[in-house]
């Protein structure tokens, strides 16, 4: 499998994609007037409490309050667990933290919507291969390391690396990326990790609240750090000046990369000889074609994404099961594909076209499963539910591709619907029969878009005449070009 990382840099805006295949994987983002906040610590002040809700909103500078839990909240005293049910609980907020009290925090999900930023006080530096955690004594591995014995060597060096740094308190998570990875490489990265955990603590010693203490690498660098792999080709990036930063950190870190990161100096726009930028208006629709005839619909709203498979155009070949076994096989590569993209989160429901064979049912699951092993966000998907339902979770930590790019739509807020002319004609008729009543006028002027009085004045005729005869008053209509379809007055003259 080719791999290939572009990345577009302008002074307003970075732009990644990431290719696999001549095809467009991933995309991120980040916006010089709306930087995201993930993995930035704060110096913050509490503001508010809620013993309600176990959690309380810190100050931390940005324009609304972020939302911290009661479990994330690192203390020092021990899991309550319940006996009845054995549930685990943690201790009351109000015992954790109290209102004007300075807290240091890290970001763990940017604002999404009307929601405030998630904070957690367990601090996690990431570098290449390691993320250090001040204070915690754990070593963990991530899970993508397969190999026993790799875990076990990768384990081994950090255990070592850590006892001859006793000065240092703190735990590592081993990431992907230090499979294979030389001791060298390994101790390299906790020395960097001790000085800047260093440095952090530093600017907290000496920062008033609410004031930010650390913030993440820009974005073409942390793609270097968290995304070039191995089986990557080529990085190609489109500034000179940003490709200079990412060869000297490339130089310090990943020396072993250098040679796949290139300057592209070309005339015609660097995303543009990969397709990326029709890919991403593709990525901003509800529907999603496959090669066979079928489609896809993609609908994402506050609660959850939920996204419907249809067979469409594709008739088939042989039968009507085998039909649908084909289109599901192949909407399950396509939504994969999706999620990533568009970077979906949350909750997502999978409602696949009805398959009889149990046999069907496990290979459309297994290929579902095999093509998220690819996401970088961690994923949990359930079996097939007695509805026909596969329900699944991806990790949320940045807004997704829509809400970066798109706005709620001014005409129908977001509803992705109009009220039909005859609707707003017959509105129009109740408002007058109300007012009518309430105030004495001669006549009545109904001011309203250009659609809803051509259809007064013809298709609702005989209607307005009947409302005229009624209520023994004279009706004008005047056109309003700038009033929505369902926007409408009704003055008294």
């Amino acid at each position: 499998m080719s791999e290939e990382i572009l990345i577009n840099v302008t002074p307003v805006e970075t732009r990644v994609a990431l290719v696999e295949n001549g095809m467009l994987q991933e995309a991120y983002i980040e916006r010089t007037s709306r930087k995201g906040n993930v993995g930035n610590i704060y110096k913050g002040k509490v503001v508010r409490v809620l013993p309600g809700m176990e959690a309380a909103f810190v100050d931390i500078g940005l324009e609304r309050a972020a939302f911290i839990h009661a479990s994330d909240v690192v203390t020092d005293q021990p899991a309550v667990t319940d006996t009845a049910d054995s549930a685990r609980t943690v201790p009351d907020i109000r015992t954790l933290l109290r209102e004007g009290q300075s807290l240091v925090v890290q970001v763990t999900k940017d604002p999404i919507g009307t929601k405030g930023a998630r904070l957690t006080t367990q601090l996690s530096i990431p570098s290449r291969y390691l993320v250090f955690m001040p204070g915690v004594s754990h070593i963990g591995i991530s899970q993508r390391i397969e190999d026993e014995t790799e875990r076990a060597r990768l384990k081994a060096l950090i255990e070592e690396g850590s006892a001859k740094e006793t000065e240092v308190n703190g735990g590592y998570i081993i990431r992907t990326a230090a499979e294979a990875a030389s001791a060298d490489d390994l101790l390299g990265d906790m020395v960097y990790l001790h000085r800047l955990s260093q440095a952090i603590e530093d600017r907290i010693s000496r920062s008033q609240a609410p004031a930010v203490v650390y913030q993440d690498l820009p974005l073409f660098i942390r793609t270097i750090r968290d995304l070039i792999r191995p089986q990557t080709e080529k990085v190609r990036i489109d500034s000179k000046e940003s490709h200079q930063r990412v060869m000297e950190f490339v130089e310090e870190f990943v020396t072993e990369f250098s040679e796949k990161v290139e300057y592209y100096p070309g005339e015609r726009p660097l995303f543009d000889l990969y397709s990326v930028e029709d890919e991403i208006q593709k990525a901003l629709s509800r529907k999603v074609q496959l090669k066979s005839g079928g489609y896809v619909i993609i609908d994402q709203t506050e609660a959850m994404t939920t996204i419907d498979i249809n067979t469409g155009a594709f008739v088939g070949h042989r039968n009507l099961e085998e039909t649908i076994f084909k289109t599901n096989l192949e909407a399950a590569r396509a939504i994969s594909r999706q999620l990533r993209l568009r970077n979906l989160g949350g909750i997502i429901i999978i409602d696949f076209i009805d398959m009889e064979d149990p046999e069907h049912q496990r290979q459309v699951h297994r290929m579902l499963e095999k093509m998220l092993e690819r996401d970088h966000a961690k994923t949990k998907i359930t079996g097939v539910s007695e509805l026909g339902l596969v329900e699944m979770t991806r990790k949320r930590t940045t807004e997704s591709l829509g809400q970066v790019l798109c706005e709620p739509c001014p005409i129908c807020d977001g509803r992705g619907f109009l009220k039909t002319s005859e609707t707003v004609c017959y509105e129009i008729f109740r408002e007058i029969l109300r007012v009518n009543r309430a105030y004495d006028a001669e006549s009545y002027l109904v001011m309203a878009s250009q659609s809803v009085v051509d259809r007064l004045l013809d298709e609702e005729s005989d209607n307005v005449a009947d409302l005229e005869t009624f209520i023994k008053k004279a009706i004008r209509f005047q056109v309003e070009p700038f009033y929505s379809q369902e926007q409408y007055d009704v003055v008294l003259l």
